[in-house]
């Protein structure tokens, strides 16, 4: 008898059907002699309604107010998925996040997991209860409700498994697996069988939408297995694995791209020692995560330095970075929405010269100017017009044969 833990998206329960035939997934699971615990989002579509309705009452509605009505959608979709269970005469329970006792840090629409207490969790499974868990949330040492940002339900589930040891998590969606790029876009994308860690994480961060970044983090940091699959059917879907077997025969795995891009340059600042440290700890006091940083050559004593933030966080990001701009005598903050990121990534690309070239070559056929550049050993992004990303993505999936794995 093995643990799983099984994640469904809000695609995965967004109608009564749709919970119906997750119940009968989970519950076969458990028939095939597993215990199971389940990590659930909110219905497709209520996040956002929820949002929407904070907004009508106040534009801009306080933190810990907006964790306290987001948390809500979770609990509509583990109490249906548990009376679901029930019907087909299987015992389950759904808890929250708090009755689980996931803690987390103090920080409101964005914290992060701490520790998982596991010993309801262990109560439950040993009375051979399907657990049903409320993802995306938690709670504080002070009994606060907090909410981990967009696709936390994958980080709660991933914490978890780990917390149970289980013997893999199963990350439900609405795709059969991993891609080669994004099948709405580009044309004979194939499924990726296996990937590393390194490269899902990779892929998530610049990106992908199969898993959220942090998930991923943490999935590599406490070595989780990993199955990303289909709610809609049997396909084996895409394993995340330690590492991959003659993984760098494939220079380039994937194209990636980001619309979600908020672009910030400021300009003159005074080119002496502390000046970034000042910016980006500025951010990094409002919770602010900082993707990609240029910065340019010294000119007269002054420099540039040009950085790339999350959407939701472009119009504060902006704000602190013009009151730095202010205090160091910088000549001033420009910043843009209408960019986005295109990624190559690949384990393989480390050992492999030219990759880059390949990359920057096909983005130039199409005539698209490339603003800001960033690698690491299995990564190489471009930020470009957000008008042209469909359209570079095709053209970079042909340039390094993606179509033809």
């Amino acid at each position: 008898m093995g643990l799983i833990v099984q994640k469904y998206g809000g695609t995965s329960v967004a109608t009564p059907e749709r919970v119906k035939h997750v119940a009968r997934r989970v519950v076969a699971t458990k028939q095939a002699g597993h215990k199971v615990a389940v990590v659930v989002s909110a219905p497709g579509g209520t996040t956002d309604h929820l949002i929407d309705l904070a907004r009508q009452v106040n534009e801009r509605p306080p933190a810990r107010e907006m964790d306290m009505l987001l948390a809500t959608g979770e609990q509509v979709s583990i109490a249906l998925l548990a009376m679901a269970i029930h019907k087909l005469d299987h015992a389950a329970i759904s808890l929250t996040g708090a009755q689980v006792r996931i803690l987390t840090d103090k920080v409101h629409t964005k914290a992060r997991i701490l520790e998982v207490d596991r010993r309801r969790l262990d109560r439950e499974l040993s009375r051979g209860n399907i657990v049903i868990v409320a993802g995306f949330q938690g709670i504080t040492a002070e009994d606060e409700i907090t909410t981990l940002g967009r696709g936390g339900s994958d980080v709660t589930a991933v914490a978890l498994a780990s917390a149970l040891g289980a013997d893999v998590c199963e990350i439900y969606t609405d795709v059969e697996g991993v891609f080669t790029a994004d099948p709405r876009i580009a044309p004979g994308v194939r499924k990726l069988d296996v990937l590393s860690f390194d490269e899902i994480l990779e892929m998530a961060s610049s990106g992908a939408v199969v898993l959220q970044t942090r998930a991923a983090e943490y999935a590599k940091q406490y070595n989780v297995p990993l199955h990303i699959r289909s709610t809609f059917s049997e396909a084996e879907g895409t394993r995340i694995v330690e590492e991959r077997a003659m993984e760098k025969s494939r220079v380039v795995t994937a194209v990636t791209h980001d619309r979600d891009v908020t672009k910030i340059t400021i300009a003159g600042l005074p080119d002496v020692p502390g000046v970034a440290h000042r910016l980006f700890s500025a951010l990094a006091a409002r919770h602010i995560n900082v993707d990609m940083i240029i910065q340019s050559a010294s000119r007269d004593g002054k420099a540039d330095i040009s950085f790339t933030v999350s959407s939701a966080d472009g119009e504060t990001a902006a704000k602190v970075t013009e009151e730095v701009s202010r205090e160091i005598g910088a000549r001033g903050v420009h910043w843009e929405n209408g960019v986005a990121k295109i990624s190559i990534v690949g384990a393989g690309m480390v050992s492999n010269p030219g990759v880059a070239a390949k990359l920057f070559g096909a983005i130039a056929e199409e005539g698209v100017n490339i603003q800001l550049i960033s690698t690491s050993e299995i990564k190489v992004s471009c930020i470009i017009d957000a008008a042209e990303v469909e359209r570079c993505v095709r053209a970079v999936h042909r340039a390094f044969n993606l179509d033809r794995l």
